[in-house]
């Protein structure tokens, strides 16, 4: 597979683009019942690193089929894949443009995909018709079961139209088993915790609630004046205020903060790398399945880090507002200050 080194040689998708056209695309299919029907997950010796996933006759037959795809468009390569219990990641990348569009592509790789569920719950049938396995209460609600589709929702396709995204989920589709590997062996801090109360405020949270019983907290909010400062050439307050929050945190202090602005966002780098503990407010809710970010996936791992919530989880992708900016820098200092 490609590593993604030479990123500056792909041609990258405008947005608004056709999707006939050159472009990368990110696919991931997934089992709508979230049952680990693809493969088992392996953790030699405990050992997240070492992670893998043994795939099943039907996870095989799915990667034969994606693997199949160049050989009907050779406008196609695949960059990176994983297949995981549940689901499957892929990376393709057009190379140039086709007759078809991507969604065309895609759709008659679902189609085949579907061909292969139909084949497995065929496979299964008699046993579940038997009774002799607890598969018919997960997979029927029919005193008899009968063949359905296992991959009913066609597969999400993602464009990468930015610089840095391909590097980013290529890493992304790479560490998939050993972060679940990893939220397996440490289920505390990965499991949404609901109605946390902190001075009053309920908090839906993930990672480390612990770090609320730390002794001395600070927030984390660099004021627009610094920034505007640092645009026209004094950037001293600015910098002087980074490294104060920095010497904070290195003496105790618990960072409070959305951590929104690129300065912000840099203390909290620094942070992460020298694994000082942490509280993240963020915008969102929690979904089911939710999992933190590639950036903050390990600080919650190791304890480090605690990420609140004070609203429910939005399916769709949420760009923070003015007004939530602002709440969330008061819900920081109500939390520095309890």
């Amino acid at each position: 597979m490609e590593n993604g080194n030479k990123q500056n040689s792909w041609h990258w998708q405008e947005p608004n683009s056709a999707w006939r056209g050159i472009g990368i695309y990110h696919i991931t299919l997934t089992v709508p019942s979230r049952e680990p029907i693809l493969g088992m997950l392996i953790i030699p010796e405990n050992n997240p690193a070492q992670a893998r996933i043994e795939r099943s006759k039907l996870g095989n037959s799915i990667v034969e089929e994606l693997l199949h795809i160049p050989t009907f468009y050779p406008e196609i390569r695949i960059l990176q894949f994983c297949l995981m219990p549940d689901h499957l990641h892929a990376i393709l990348y057009v190379t140039r443009q086709m007759e078809k569009s991507i969604r065309m592509v895609v759709r008659g790789f679902w189609q085949g995909v579907k061909r292969h569920g139909r084949e497995y719950t065929s496979s299964i049938l008699p046993e579940l018709n038997s009774g002799t396995t607890d598969e018919v209460s997960r997979l029927t609600n029919n005193d008899k079961a009968h063949p359905f589709p296992v991959f009913t929702e066609m597969p999400f396709i993602r464009p990468l139209s930015r610089r840095g995204q391909l590097q980013a989920m290529i890493r992304y589709v790479q560490m998939n088993p050993q972060r679940l590997a990893t939220k397996r062996l440490k289920p505390s801090y990965f499991r949404v915790q609901q109605g946390v109360e902190i001075n009053g405020r309920k908090y839906n949270a993930v990672g480390n609630v612990s770090i609320l019983m730390y002794g001395c907290r600070k927030t984390v909010h660099v004021r627009r004046v610094m920034q505007e400062a640092a645009k026209n050439g004094n950037n001293e307050p600015l910098r002087n205020y980074m490294n104060g929050c920095i010497i904070e945190a290195r003496n105790g202090a618990v960072m409070v903060s959305p951590f929104i602005s690129s300065p912000e966002k840099e203390i909290l780098a620094i942070l992460i790398k020298e694994k000082l503990p942490i509280i993240y407010l963020t915008n969102n809710g929690f979904g089911e399945y939710y999992k933190p970010s590639d950036g903050i996936f390990d600080a919650v791992a190791t304890g480090q880090l605690l990420i609140l919530n004070p609203w429910s989880h939005n399916d769709c992708k949420k760009h923070i507002t003015r007004e939530e900016c602002i709440m969330l820098n008061n819900f920081a200092e109500e939390i520095a200050a309890s």
